[in-house]
């Protein structure tokens, strides 16, 4: 199963956040610490915002933060929002299915099973998981000349 940019770049956001939790990031500065369009990142955290999952403070010292604790992000949970329904493959969709094997081809439910299994791993995490190594993935995103003095 492939991911869309919409979902990759939403996991990005929250490692990113979660590589310290306690400080505001900017879009601007998530953009330039993985390369990625401004525009794209503020339809993700607006997203992001939306799903409970970031909190936007404006003003002078505002920025974006995690709205909640690491642990309590399920990956899982995140993937499902972002990706929405996600088809596996054509026959998935009833209305718009048009394959002419469907009532005799055993794919589907292969693609099916294969589907809940991706999603089975992916709920056993959460970001707190993904940010074990918080110290080298913050050196690697280049924070502390950002503002931490030591990482």
């Amino acid at each position: 199963m492939r991911l869309t940019s919409f979902t990759d770049y939403s996991l990005r956001v929250l490692m990113y956040l979660g590589t310290d939790p306690e400080r505001r990031a900017t879009i601007a500065e998530i953009a330039k610490a993985f390369d990625i369009s401004r525009n794209h990142l503020m339809k993700v955290v607006q997203f992001l915002g939306q799903e409970g999952l970031l909190t936007n403070v404006r003003g002078r010292s505002g920025g974006i933060e995690l709205a909640r604790a690491p642990q309590s992000i399920s990956i899982g949970q995140v993937v499902r929002a972002a990706e929405g329904d996600a088809r596996v493959a054509e026959c998935f969709d009833r209305k718009s299915n048009t394959c002419s094997i469907v009532k005799a081809c055993r794919l589907r439910g292969v693609m099916a099973e294969a589907a809940d299994a991706f999603q089975a791993v992916l709920d056993k995490y959460t970001l707190a998981d993904l940010l074990v190594n918080q110290k080298a993935l913050a050196k690697v995103l280049l924070r502390s000349s950002v503002g931490q003095t030591e990482v």
